[in-house]
Order: C-alpha cells, then structure tokens, then sequence
C-alpha cells in the first residue's frame, strides 16, 4: 500500500502540502529559531504530532474491539531539538490522558498497542522517546 502526498515550497520558507487519497491540506513553514516564520507547523513538529495522532489512534482501534470508548483522550508530545549540529530532534516525551473506565486488567495491553504504533516503531532508536500514561475520570479529559 502507498499513499501519495504532495507539496509545493511557497515563499523560500513556507510549503504546502496535500494528502492524495483526501485532498486535504495543510502548510509547513521553518521556526522562528531555524530562520522561518513559525506561522505554521514546522517539518519536525509535524513528526512529533504524528507520534501523538498514531498513538492515540492506534489506542482508538484497541478499544473499539473491546467496547471501550475512548473519545476525549488527549495527548502531550513535546520536541526537544539537538543544541548541536546536525539540527535533529533528540528527545519526544509523551504523555497521555485516558478514561480510568479502562480496567486495571487492561491498560498495560492499551499501552503496548500505543508504544507500539507505526510511527513510534518508525523513530530512530538515537531519539529518546518516553511514554507516561495518566488515567483519569472522563471529567479531567
């Protein structure tokens, strides 16, 4: 299976981009930091973001076959970028906030499917990225 994505650099620092299959489209642009604007998601953010999105959809279909609602569950990715040359990303700590409707029994199977999502498996092993999970009441989601 593939999927085609497109873009097209817009004004030296600023992309656009779409999603074949969809036709949806989003924009990247360089950090403030990098020379850029920071007026939209940069490149490496867009890889943190999709950590987050694949975990927590990977947890969505997890629980679907075990008649778990998860909607409301939400994610913290924060980049660390490298202070030194190449400029890389180094570190990717997650958090995650799920419904404590999840039984005991269950939750280290849910956190092994979300660690173990396609994204995360597709990280270099040189960026550090760890996991915490909170189980909350659905009022704190």
């Amino acid at each position: 299976m593939s999927v085609e994505i497109v873009g097209k650099l817009e004004d030296g620092v600023t992309a656009g981009h779409q999603h074949g299959p969809s036709g949806d489209n989003i924009r990247t642009t360089a950090p403030k930091d990098n020379g850029g604007t920071g007026e939209h998601f940069s490149p490496t953010d867009l890889m943190a973001t999709s950590l987050g999105a694949c975990m927590t959809t990977i947890m969505a279909l997890w629980a679907r076959s075990r008649d778990y609602n998860l909607d409301g569950v939400k994610y913290r990715v924060e980049k660390h970028m490298s202070a030194e040359a190449p400029r890389r990303i180094v570190k990717l700590p997650v958090e995650i906030w799920v419904p404590d409707e999840v039984a005991e029994g269950d939750r280290a199977s849910l956190e092994n499917a979300a660690v173990n999502c396609p994204v995360s498996n597709s990280i270099s092993k040189d960026i550090e990225v760890k996991t915490t999970f909170h189980y909350v009441p659905r009022s704190e989601l």
